[in-house]
């Protein structure tokens, strides 16, 4: 069991690591972006704004999702739309190509970050010590390889799609191989949702209802914090 839980935390971490990869090389790229599809001043916010928004519906729906679908999962086949779609966004040839793709973005990256967060919790219970950290600091390294990668991308004026392609290539069938072992834990799956019965849902629904407006304030805040440090 030690070996199982050990490999999913490398698996875990890798997939922090390459989600901080995919988000920096998009957010960093914007005047790229912005210039590729001659999107205005005035539109560009939009497009900014939509992305936490779309994000925030993605980790909604998957909170309903893992209810009959292990995170492992979703984890495993949200990663590759993440980086496709980054791909997209760097490939395409037209405004409603870019719409498509940052939509899919957004919402495959709130599946992936409610479901990578929820196997880090469960890993976290197993290890019966703190571990979040270390997958946060994953993530922060691939943010800062993505922002080097971005800024060599700029200095020597590649396309985005060139900056883009190397990224995709090697992370995806990684992140497909490293998903082999991923880890449930004692939370995920239908099983647990099913064992339940009604008394778990109705005290789950007041909970909900008492933590409506602070989890209200958190969407909006995180809404205007992404938005604010993409742009």
């Amino acid at each position: 069991m030690t070996d199982v839980l050990r490999h999913g935390r490398v698996s875990l971490a890798f997939g922090f690591f390459a989600q901080g990869v995919a988000f920096a090389l998009l957010v960093t790229r914007i005047p790229a972006v912005q210039d590729r599809y001659g999107v205005s001043d005035a539109l560009l916010p939009v497009f900014l704004a939509a992305v936490p928004i779309l994000a925030g519906i993605g980790s909604v729906v998957t909170g309903r999702l893992v209810r009959r679908v292990r995170p492992s999962r979703l984890l495993r086949w949200s990663q590759p739309v993440v980086l496709l779609a980054l791909f997209g966004v760097g490939a395409g040839d037209g405004v409603a190509v870019l719409a498509v793709a940052l939509g899919v973005f957004g919402l495959a990256v709130g599946t992936l970050d409610a479901s990578m967060n929820m196997l880090g919790v469960s890993l976290q219970r197993a290890y019966g010590r703190s571990i979040m950290l270390g997958f946060h600091a994953a993530y922060s390294l691939g943010g800062i390889l993505g922002a080097s990668l971005a800024w060599a991308g700029a200095h020597w004026d590649l396309a985005l799609w060139v900056s883009y392609l190397p990224v995709v290539v090697v992370l995806l069938p990684l992140a497909l191989v490293g998903s082999r072992w991923y880890v449930d834990g004692d939370g995920g799956g239908a099983g647990e949702a099913g064992a339940g019965g009604p008394p778990k849902a109705e005290a789950a629904g007041v909970g909900f209802k008492v933590l409506l407006p602070l989890c209200l304030v958190m969407t909006f805040a995180y809404i205007g914090d992404s938005t604010v440090s993409n742009w």
